[in-house]
């Protein structure tokens, strides 16, 4: 990968996080409304606010994306390629498993509904894009798709869901699986050698 497409790959990883996290503020202000303008200022400087916090955790989505690489390549050379599959396979199941059950056992007052909710959404959303990557690409890139968008997205949200407010988490979860999107279905663009 070069430094130029690098390069790219950041600013538009930047822009959908931006995007991303617009779009959830503003319908998470549409449905509770729970942000009461004082001012047309006020009005103005939320969107732009929302614009930082996107790019924020587009950057948050990038480091998971580098060190899931770093991840990937590691456990490429320890296994066999084959073990490695499963090994996510099952590190995924583990990482949904504890996404919507466990936490609200061992957490107790936990809602599981909204646990439940979260997990759903994100397991589709590592569905439907594994089904476009392999569609792009070929069918080994189905499991390490899944992976990166079920565990990977579920550790990088973890620090939110300690907060246990819904709409924290929807205004996280948004531009961050968008990011998540967006990198894993790059990737195979990127690092195809240019034609020269």
């Amino acid at each position: 990968m070069s430094i130029k497409k690098w390069f790219h790959l950041f600013w538009t990883t930047l822009l959908i996080g931006a995007g991303g996290a617009v779009i959830a503020g503003l319908a998470l202000q549409f449905v509770n409304g729970k942000i009461d303008f004082k001012s047309v200022g006020d009005f103005f400087l939320y969107p732009l606010i929302l614009l930082g916090y996107g790019m924020l955790v587009s950057v948050y989505s990038q480091l998971g994306f580098f060190a899931y690489l770093i991840l990937n390549y590691m456990g490429n050379g320890v296994f066999p390629q084959k073990v490695w599959k499963y090994i996510q396979l099952v590190l995924s199941v583990l990482a949904l498993l504890e996404l919507i059950f466990l936490r609200t056992v061992v957490g107790g007052e936990r809602n599981v509904m909204s646990d439940l909710i979260l997990g759903i959404v994100i397991l589709l959303a590592a569905i439907i894009v594994s089904y476009f990557k392999v569609k792009s690409t070929n069918i080994s890139a189905l499991i390490p798709t899944l992976f990166f968008m079920t565990a990977i997205s579920i550790v990088e949200v973890i620090g939110v869901l300690r907060i246990g407010v819904d709409s924290a988490t929807v205004f996280i979860v948004v531009p961050l699986i968008a990011c998540n999107a967006f990198q894993i279905l790059m990737l195979h663009r990127i690092l195809k050698p240019a034609a020269g």
